[in-house]
């Protein structure tokens, strides 16, 4: 197979196609699960907490793997590792589809947050390896708009499925899709590894990592049900030690999963610090927003993922616009301003309850979320690369995903109990519509710390504009209830 790949070329067709497919199944279940969560909700009998451990389960397998998986796939072969991940993807999916109870569903969403890990960083990576040197910006920006129309599709493709027949075949569909996408990767991409990599994989780290971030997860979740017995202490326990003992070995280990020395700049950490509370209120908000919408305002699953379409459109209008004008004036006031916007679209939000209007509450809000969010999004994965050295932009891009990730899991996992939502309040109007009022100003003012936290950004980070992609990829941040920010140019 051809490794040095130029645009317009059949093979080029075929490697974007497979990268396209492999990355729009991850993308469509996350935008599917949101719309679905009240449906399978009422036929699992499932509880609040259990609503959100099918969540929080593909969350954390995601977060917790998606460093070492790209690790993986420079060592092995990036080409070998997406396979295993969309064949493993599309094995769990199967798994989903067939669920008879939450606790089994949630543990195939695990799995099929395993198959996302393994498969997310390779799409990009294979672009980055495969295409000619003067091809990738393009190839990177044409994935990057039609992976944006997925996910703008994703919300009316995954209600329409769900109304149709079952949330089931939301997840089934990606068996077809799975496929294909393995047919193509073996008709069309090259295998590419790293020669230069020589070190070995921290796999003992990544298990403390995501050991501690399952344990901390379980207690959060399980406290507001359980109270302070065994398992929700013993969990906080152990999650905190492992946390601690990750950090411990990525500062003493030669080739660590994440390079201490990145921290060392202020930048670099208060982006990443924007990144983790803006995220977090964005999963929570995305996640209490499809049930608001069904069983307050007595939406179809279809109507209530068209609802939320207008947050891509706009991103997909306006982020590439706000990423270069960040990268002419600097990303200070709108790493500032965009944090704050979001802040007020979730105010905004308050006013959808019982008997509110589409045009007259949810369209104004959502409208200003997407503003918000292209004001923000990219300036501040292009600040987050820039101030890292270049050795390290890929470690820096997966750092970042995997905050953003984390960012949604925990709010995912803490934002029902501190908004008054337990057992099976959400299927009450008046107590979720309470709840989601209080969630909403929990979120807001999250999003407003991350704006003040910005004022701390410096405002000339050096050669932003090299970092910038030709076209964020706006689905990312709509996957899995605001999954990561848009990837990169720049692995």
């Amino acid at each position: 197979m051809i490794t040095d790949v130029r645009w317009g070329t059949p093979a080029a067709h075929g490697v974007l196609a497979t990268t396209i497919l492999g990355s729009g199944m991850a993308m469509l279940d996350g935008s599917v699960v949101n719309v679905a969560l009240p449906r399978i909700g009422a036929e699992l009998g499932a509880s609040v907490a259990g609503l959100q451990w099918i969540l929080d389960g593909y969350l954390l397998a995601l977060a917790s793997l998606i460093l070492v998986a790209g690790a993986l796939g420079d060592r092995y072969g990036r080409r070998r590792v997406f396979l295993i991940g969309v064949v493993w993807f599309g094995a769990a999916s199967v798994l989903c589809g067939l669920a008879g109870s939450t606790e089994v569903l949630v543990a195939a969403r695990v799995l099929q947050g395993v198959g996302g890990a393994l498969l997310t960083p390779g799409s990009l990576a294979i672009l980055q390896s495969v295409f000619h040197k003067e091809d990738r910006a393009r190839a990177i920006g044409s994935w990057s708009g039609l992976g944006g129309i997925a996910a703008a599709a994703g919300p009316l493709v995954g209600g329409v499925l769900v109304q149709v027949w079952s949330w089931r075949l939301a997840f089934l569909i990606n068996v077809p899709v799975a496929v294909v996408c393995v047919w193509l990767a073996l008709k069309y991409v090259p295998e590419t590894r790293d020669e230069d990599g020589h070190g070995r994989v921290d796999l003992l780290g990544s298990a403390m990592g995501a050991l501690g971030l399952a344990c901390v997860t379980t207690a959060l979740v399980e406290a507001p049900v359980r109270g302070g017995d065994w398992l929700v202490l013993g969990a906080a326990t152990v999650g905190a030690v492992m946390l601690a003992a990750f950090v411990v070995r990525q500062r003493r280990e030669a080739d660590p999963l994440v390079p201490p020395a990145l921290f060392k700049d202020r930048t670099f950490v208060i982006s990443n610090a924007l990144t983790f509370v803006v995220y977090a209120a964005l999963g929570g908000v995305l996640m209490l927003m499809g049930m608001q919408l069904q069983i307050s305002l007595g939406y179809a699953p279809t109507a209530a993922g068209i609802a939320g379409v207008p947050i891509t459109i706009v991103m997909l209008l306006l982020s590439s616009r706000f990423g270069a004008l960040a990268s002419k004036y600097g990303p200070r006031w709108f790493l500032v301003s965009g944090p704050l916007l979001v802040a007020a679209a979730m105010l905004m939000l308050m006013r959808v309850g019982p008997g509110s209007t589409y045009v007259g509450s949810v369209l104004p809000a959502v409208t200003v979320f997407g503003f918000g969010l292209a004001v923000v999004v990219a300036p501040v994965t292009a600040t987050v690369l820039a101030a890292a050295p270049d050795r390290y932009a890929g470690v820096a891009s997966g750092v970042n995903n995997a905050i953003a990730r984390t960012g949604g899991l925990l709010a995912v996992a803490v934002l029902p109990a501190a908004a008054g939502l337990t057992g099976a309040a959400y299927t009450d109007p008046t107590a979720l519509t309470s709840s989601w009022r209080t969630a909403l100003v929990i979120c807001a003012a999250l999003c407003v710390v991350g704006g003040l936290l910005a004022l701390g950004v410096r405002g000339n980070v050096l050669a932003i504009e090299e970092h910038v992609p030709d076209s964020p990829h706006p689905g990312d941040c709509l996957h899995c209830s605001v999954d990561a920010p848009p990837t990169h140019v720049k692995p």
